[in-house]
């Protein structure tokens, strides 16, 4: 151990020698992560404990410093400490983020919680933004790494115990607010009663938040990967037919149309999701589905709507939303009075 820690310096050296060489093993090892979960998914499982164990790890650092410098009579240095939390922060934010890209519904908000994660990332990998910036403000960093934790557990959870996205998603809000709270001080500039009352209300006040906003957060685990919208469908097969973007109010009367839906969703996973079928904005039906992951395919999953409003001429979305309200995605068309000439 000791022939272990005289090395230490030397690789602290090397490190400041080749910042870059930090950044491009953070990303690289980031995106084999989800080639390696998208291909191999029992994978996926030990790269989330490890991702959730190292989290344990950063949150204990203090405590195992003071530990190791108690057994072994040597400091971890600072330096190397830094570096360690440096790489994790983009081991986790290069882990998630093809997850969250693929989910994203880039036309909706969903695109501000993505692009911060985005930021975040580049942040991570950009050392004087991460230690002249980041770094030298507890509170700021703090605020990354729960952004970094709740990203990693709304991917990881579902993966290793096949929980579902609500599930997840209470869950990963939880640690993520009791993992900020020591960041709130730094927040707030003046003293008094005021202060107080306003460090107790703002736990509360970013858990509300973060629940109404879930609309904005893509399923990090659940995406599209076909879809159409058809008059016809093969029940036999479990295919439909050629994909339209516009039918005319007669065929839809006659025969009605076929929402659907191939869902990737983790191995062992079970979920249920709603075909929310909107008229011009309002909504006018809404159809639960259940469905089971480890298909490489996609779960296949449609709904047949044969009732429609006296006048069903205007635009149609059929949102595809988990049972939290996290919209997976959206299928358009458009209804016309007759076919055109």
């Amino acid at each position: 151990m000791k022939a272990l820690l005289d090395r230490v310096p030397t690789l602290i050296a090397w490190i400041q020698r080749y910042p870059g060489l930090v950044a491009l093993f953070g990303f690289c090892s980031g995106v084999a992560s989800f080639v390696l979960v998208d291909r191999q998914a029992h994978l996926a499982k030990v790269l989330g404990v490890v991702l959730l164990v190292s989290w344990l790890w950063l949150m204990m650092e203090s405590l195992l410093r003071e530990r190791i410098a108690r057994r072994f009579g040597f400091e971890l240095p600072l330096p190397l400490l830094r570096y360690a939390t440096q790489m994790i922060h983009q081991e986790s934010l290069f882990f998630v983020l093809p997850f969250f890209f693929i989910t994203t519904t880039w036309n909706s908000g969903q695109l501000l919680f993505s692009g911060l994660l985005g930021v975040a990332a580049l942040a991570s990998i950009t050392d004087p933004i991460y230690y002249r910036w980041l770094a030298p403000r507890r509170w700021l960093l703090l605020m990354l790494h729960s952004l970094a934790l709740f990203a990693v557990m709304l991917t990881a959870l579902p993966i290793i115990f096949h929980l579902s996205t609500p599930e997840s998603y209470r869950i990963a809000l939880l640690v993520a607010t009791v993992l900020a709270l020591p960041s709130l001080p730094g927040l707030i500039g003046f003293a008094g009663w005021r202060r107080i009352v306003l460090l107790a209300a703002l736990p509360l006040v970013m858990a509300g938040a973060g629940w109404m906003a879930r609309v904005w957060v893509p399923p990090a685990t659940l995406w599209l990967t076909e879809v159409a919208i058809s008059d016809r469908f093969d029940g036999t097969q479990r295919t439909p037919g050629e994909s339209l973007q516009r039918i005319t109010a007669d065929q839809l009367r006659a025969n009605g149309i076929y929402a659907y839906t191939s869902i990737n969703a983790p191995r062992g996973l079970n979920e249920r999701i709603y075909h929310v079928w909107q008229h011009d904005g309002r909504e006018v039906e809404r159809i639960a589905l259940d469905i089971h992951g480890g298909r490489k395919e996609g779960y296949r999953a449609w709904t047949h709507k044969l009732n429609f409003p006296g006048a069903p001429e205007g635009r149609w979305q059929v949102r595809v939303v988990t049972e939290a309200g996290q919209m997976i995605g959206v299928l358009r068309f458009e209804v016309v009075a007759a076919a055109p000439r």
